[in-house]
């Protein structure tokens, strides 16, 4: 199985394609699969890799302290197990505070940026809905029951309804790939602590903000204020789609992340 060993633990990664390097990475609880509908189609144009963080998949889990520092050190490590000097960065939800943090901690190892679903965390944040919120800190013990709270308040109620199959397929990964309850509440505390609000204006690379216009985990007001505080960041909504637009709207999604990171012009 691929996997690296970084900052003394192992990470596991999956890889299509060739060029540029592309980092993929998930978010809270989340593995390489949730970018099952991205990794073939950046993998036309780029080396497409897709990585676990630690704490989740298949990569280590070990039962002590996260930081989203850590993981973004541990993208660094990756990038440096695989002989990769610079890469694009897309992190989605917490994986969008790693990207950030890998911005800040190791700006000449970025070549452009995606942000997607996610915030500058801290106090300034817009949270959500409490009812929401509870469905990520108050897990009910039942592996398959949590995961299906969370891709219920995940997509949009149209999408939910038309495509069951969406569930299931995530639903049965992440059953035969769990995520142990120690390493979920060490992720989720590491989440929690993160606040870049003071320092997201550091961030230089080119940075692209996308953002569904019916999240319901990350309100939409958060990508409105990241955009904000990036220079020179660019700001994509995706209309009629919730946290996890990139599966609802796949192939816009797909269309505009290849275009960026190509650097040409982005429009839906």
């Amino acid at each position: 199985m691929p996997t690296v060993t970084a900052n003394d633990l192992d990470i596991f990664y999956v890889e299509q394609g060739h060029g540029e390097a592309v980092v993929l990475i998930p978010g809270l609880g989340g593995d390489h699969f949730l970018w099952r509908r991205q990794i073939s189609a950046f993998a036309s144009y780029f080396r497409a890799i897709a990585m676990d963080n630690r704490g989740a998949g298949q990569s280590d889990q070990p039962d002590i302290p996260y930081s989203i520092e850590q993981m973004a050190d541990d993208v660094a490590g990756l990038l440096n197990a695989l002989g990769i000097g610079r890469a694009h960065i897309v992190g989605a939800s917490m994986g969008g505070f790693i990207a950030q943090m890998f911005a800040l901690r190791h700006p000449n190892r970025l070549h452009r940026l995606i942000l997607c679903c996610t915030s500058y965390g801290g106090p300034n944040m817009v949270p959500p809905p409490p009812e929401n919120l509870t469905v990520f800190t108050h897990r009910t013990g039942d592996p398959e029951t949590d995961l299906r709270r969370v891709w219920a308040v995940s997509v949009t109620e149209r999408f939910l309804c038309e495509h069951p199959e969406a569930l299931e397929e995530y639903v049965a990964w992440r059953v035969a790939h769990p995520q142990s309850p120690h390493a979920y509440q060490r992720q989720l505390a590491a989440a929690m602590a993160f606040d870049l609000r003071a320092r997201v204006h550091e961030i230089c690379a080119p940075t692209l903000i996308a953002h569904g216009a019916e999240d319901r985990v990350v309100p939409l007001e958060n990508a409105r204020r990241l955009h904000a505080h990036i220079p020179h960041s660019r700001l994509v909504i995706f209309p009629e789609a919730g946290h996890l637009f990139f599966i609802e709207k796949a192939e816009a999604f797909n269309r505009i992340a290849i275009a960026f990171l190509k650097g040409e012009e982005v429009s839906l």
